[in-house]
């Protein structure tokens, strides 16, 4: 799984490509990405939003009860 700090770095630059009207993009290793729509970019970015989501998320380490007769 992916750091946090690496899936926000991946948001930022996701929507930056977005607001620029970018449909393209080359990596330092050659690899090139087309995004077809504005709807596949949009789609790429809730997938990264998703897994931020889940990373962020904490889990309680401690659970309370508390209960009574009701009365």
């Amino acid at each position: 799984m992916d750091d946090l700090a690496q899936l926000i770095s991946w948001r930022a630059k996701l929507l930056d490509l977005r607001m620029g009207g970018v449909r393209e993009v080359t990596d330092p290793g050659g690899d090139r990405v087309r995004f077809g729509s504005d709807a596949e970019l949009a789609r790429a970015i809730a997938s990264v939003e998703g897994a931020i989501r889940n990373a962020s998320r904490v889990t309680p380490h401690t659970i309370t009860f508390r209960t009574s007769k009701g009365l």
